[in-house]
């Protein structure tokens, strides 16, 4: 593991140099075909870097953070647009924590509230809007209302329990009857990647100290597959392929078919390139060929979705399903076709094995000293260290709260579980 460890930060570190490549270039050159040509081979190396890494959690969340935000964040940013083009006078610290990580910032956050009433920044509603739903096109009267709380119904410190029971569950998963695993690996893989995105958005914040947009908007209380994907899941993922694939269908086929169905291949054209980008995802995990099980899956969705954008026009709006009733049939719907198109592929290769197998690799001094230098040389300013000498230690209080893993225990936890909790 310390091999892996080390390959880690030797790609991480091309990560950055390439970056800061891709930063140089964006004040030299103009935006367009000439920019996007200097950028093609950081795309192709982005592409190619996840291979160095064997581990699920470190290649995994390597590939899903620059083979596909990051590549798609600079393919947007040749041509001026996306959220590395938002400011002009971006500094390099700031482009990179952007580029990499799968975070948004909030440009114009809210003061804070005792009742946390909800934002009313225009910028910020429109980019909660559907990417891979069009649903600004079919329901506009939703453009002015906020659609993320600022107090999800179930808080971050649950969840993350939640996911470590599950954990221990799945120790004992022979002993489970296989479609109940497969009912619990749906909230699994929602515990974790909602826990780690909040995580890094965690530190991000931190490190930048900005507000940043909510990834995810408790998508089990989803009443439709258009408010599913478009308002409630992994919402980084739904405003990045909305500027890169959605958009751009729809003004190309609105030429084609008009401007009222123009939306229906603009859906199924990216929900098949989140089919596409998923395949290379799994075999970055997997390394063996794709099966397109996992693009069917999308398929299907995206299909599904134009069937009910079609139905909402034909009746108008005037009629919908109760939500008592419309929320289970999307969420059984949601897991039924993960049970049949999207897990399959993941079994197979014993993935869930390996990523129960794999434990966190838990950083020596040593380690935070080089991430620390690192970070340090990236972002550009003084940071906090990581320990403060615990072997001298006079209280339990003293060694958790004041020496020991500080950027871990006393300054993200902090943020994400215990103020929290606290204001409960």
């Amino acid at each position: 593991m310390e091999g892996e460890m080390n390959n880690f930060i030797k790609v991480w570190i091309s990560i950055f140099a390439s970056l800061y490549y891709c930063y140089v270039i964006s004040k030299l050159v103009s935006t367009g075909i000439k920019r996007l040509l200097c950028f093609l081979p950081i795309v192709c190396l982005f592409l190619v870097l996840p291979l160095k890494l064997n581990t699920i959690n470190f290649g995994g969340g390597t590939a899903f953070f620059i083979s596909w935000l990051a590549n798609f964040k600079l393919l947007l940013l040749a041509f001026g647009k996306g959220p590395l083009a938002s400011n002009s006078s971006i500094s390099l610290g700031r482009f990179m924590v952007i580029a990499c990580l799968p975070i948004e910032i909030r440009e114009n956050p809210p003061p804070k509230s005792s009742n946390h009433e909800n934002d009313t920044n225009p910028s910020s509603q429109n980019s909660h809007s559907s990417t891979r739903t069009g649903q600004n096109e079919e329901n506009p009267s939703q453009k002015t209302t906020k659609q993320v709380p600022k107090r999800p119904l179930i808080n971050f410190p649950v969840k993350a329990l939640l996911l470590g029971i599950l954990i221990r569950v799945f120790d004992y998963r022979e002993h489970i009857h296989r479609n109940v695993v497969l009912v619990l690996y749906c909230f699994f893989i929602y515990l974790l990647l909602e826990t780690i995105l909040t995580i890094v958005a965690t530190l991000a914040r931190a490190l930048v100290g900005l507000e940043l947009e909510p990834q995810f908007n408790e998508p089990y209380l989803s009443t439709s597959l258009q408010d599913f994907w478009g308002r409630r899941w992994n919402l980084m993922v739904t405003r990045i392929l909305r500027p890169t694939v959605y958009e751009p269908t729809l003004g190309f086929t609105s030429h084609l078919i008009g401007r009222k169905w123009s939306p229906l291949p603009a859906v199924i054209g990216t929900f098949l390139v989140s089919g596409l980008v998923h395949e290379l995802i799994y075999y970055y995990m997997a390394r063996v060929p794709p099966t397109w099980e996992v693009t069917s899956f999308f398929i299907l969705h995206g299909l599904c979705l134009t069937v009910e954008i079609v139905l909402k026009k034909a009746l108008n709006d005037t009629w919908r399903l109760p939500g008592l009733l419309s929320g289970p049939l999307t969420i059984g719907f949601v897991m039924l076709t993960s049970f049949w198109l999207f897990f399959p592929q993941f079994l197979r290769c014993e993935a869930d094995v390996r990523l129960l197998k794999e434990r966190s690799i838990v950083p020596t001094h040593r380690n935070l000293k080089t991430w620390t230098t690192l970070a340090r040389a990236v972002v550009g300013v003084e940071l906090e260290p990581q320990f403060n000498e615990p072997s001298v230690s006079t209280s339990l209080q003293d060694f958790w709260g004041k020496r020991w893993n500080l950027v871990v225990v006393s300054r993200t936890l902090r943020l994400s579980t215990y103020e929290p909790t606290l204001n409960l």
